[in-house]
């Protein structure tokens, strides 16, 4: 009888096998089928946000072959820890051969995390230098103030004859930044107070924003919409709330919202003190000594 009953758990467990693999199977398939479009293609870019300027394709490139370098190394690591347990485990009491040393293996992988980094520090500098390239002959210029703990926008463009007009926001009303899509902007980013870092995800881009300092950046818009946009670095009680939106429009309703602002009187620019473009406690203008 005992006999017999193992017999019959011998034979069911190909079949709970199987059901449990059409079981995954199945929800394999619910699950990738339930992802929207939108989802798929965030898994495609490994969760970078949907690109909105020209400098996105170059760290785009580098995110990707990044995680294809770190698959690589990871699939050859796991490979080899499977292999050497596999081939090694212990099969008697006897104790296994002792090599003291494999002079081509020590040199392989003192080498190889050598030409990893090397090939990576290249691509990093290639790819950097290509965002931070700077035309000089951009379309507009904005200077970026950032202050504890919201952000004003100078614009210097030209508006009812009169040079530059600004806007800012408040803990309550964040501020809002106005960008004409594919025209080419010069950012000049200064602090009065303490370090802040200005960063668009959908930009691909974020700069420290220092004290004494101005930091320049230039990208062009490719995409119209609105854009969040934040701090990324602590700087303070309410840094969370230090938060931005970038509206991309088209150049007459920039020019639209520009004139907006002259006629509300908000003409020259609001740099946040004279320390947003000397060195604190110095009153040396940024870049003297």
């Amino acid at each position: 009888m005992a006999g017999h009953l193992a017999d019959t758990a011998r034979a069911t467990r190909p079949a709970k096998r199987r059901l449990l693999a059409a079981a995954a199977t199945v929800l394999g398939a619910v699950a990738l089928t339930g992802c929207s479009s939108e989802t798929t293609e965030q898994w495609k870019r490994l969760g970078l946000p949907e690109a909105a300027s020209n400098r996105t394709e170059a760290v785009r490139s580098l995110w990707i072959g990044a995680w294809i370098a770190a698959l690589i190394v990871g699939v050859a690591v796991w490979a080899l820890i499977l292999y050497v347990v596999v081939r090694y485990r212990k099969r008697d009491d006897k104790a296994p051969k002792q090599v003291r040393y494999n002079l081509p293996l020590e040199v392989l992988y003192t080498l190889a995390p050598f030409a990893i980094i090397g090939v990576l520090f290249f691509y990093t500098v290639e790819h950097g230098n290509e965002i931070t390239k700077m035309s000089g002959a951009s379309q507009h210029n904005i200077n970026v103030v950032g202050q504890q703990w919201q952000w004003t926008f100078n614009y210097k463009d030209t508006v009812n004859g009169q040079q530059g007009v600004w806007e800012t926001g408040t803990l309550e009303k964040p501020a809002q930044l106005w960008l004409p899509v594919n025209e080419s902007v010069q950012f000049d980013l200064t602090s009065p107070d303490v370090i802040h870092s200005f960063w668009v995800p959908a930009f691909y881009f974020k700069l420290d924003v220092i004290p004494g300092r101005t930091n320049k950046f230039e990208v062009t818009p490719t995409k119209t919409g609105t854009f969040a946009g934040k701090c990324a670095e602590l700087c303070g009680l309410y840094h969370s709330r230090m938060i931005f939106s970038v509206k991309v429009v088209t150049r007459a309703e920039y020019d639209q919202h520009l004139k907006e602002l002259a006629d509300r009187g908000q003409t020259g620019a609001a740099v946040g003190g004279q320390d947003a473009t000397t060195i604190p406690g110095h009153g040396e203008q940024e870049g003297e000594k």
